[in-house]
């Protein structure tokens, strides 16, 4: 057996499961953080940080901003049936691990901007994988902040940080793509 066709396995194999376990650990890290960790917390509200612009978001905003991410990185490593099984194991993981009183919410949220975030990078990503990422993280991101803020706390407050944090993890994700990419061409 050839070592360099062992490892380079080895590494793969590696990678795609650190990508799914990434993508998967950050959905209870999300609805952990929303209620507990901030530099304000709303009594019966979220937990909120600051995303710049003198904006505040619930702190969730940077786990979701980042499983935007991850699912894309799933999709391409392993696949799109495994990215859209990786989707409903984060749905159903949302709803058992949230606070009752986003438990619905999140599920709901989760599972519309991730399958919504799927759709848009599948259409885009032969073209451009960073315009894909870039593309879908901005859809999925604009979807989850709407649904999740109106359903958990009947308001849309904050919405203009949710969608700032998220995006601004998809752009910085996009931005290393898309410097990694050109590095790898250079070489």
């Amino acid at each position: 057996m050839d070592k360099s066709v062992t490892k380079t396995t080895i590494i793969e194999n590696g990678i795609k499961l650190a990508l799914i376990s990434g993508y998967i650990a950050t959905i209870p890290a999300a609805n952990y953080m929303i209620g507990n960790v901030g530099t304000v917390c709303i009594p019966d509200g979220p937990c909120l940080i600051p995303v710049g612009f003198g904006v505040m978001a619930p702190s969730g905003v940077l786990m979701i901003g980042l499983a935007l991410l991850l699912r894309d990185a799933v999709h391409e490593w392993l696949g799109p049936r495994f990215a859209l099984y990786a989707i409903a194991v984060g749905a159903v993981l949302s709803y058992l691990l949230a606070d009752p009183f986003i438990a619905i919410a999140s599920l709901v949220a989760f599972g519309v901007s991730e399958l919504s975030d799927f759709a848009v990078y599948r259409k885009i990503r032969d073209r451009s994988r960073t315009l894909g990422i870039l593309a879908s993280g901005v859809v999925g991101s604009v979807i989850d902040s709407v649904l999740f803020l109106w359903l958990a706390f009947g308001s849309l407050a904050h919405v203009d940080g949710q969608i700032i944090g998220k995006i601004g993890v998809t752009c910085i994700a996009a931005g290393a793509l898309f410097s990694w990419k050109k590095y790898r061409e250079e070489k």
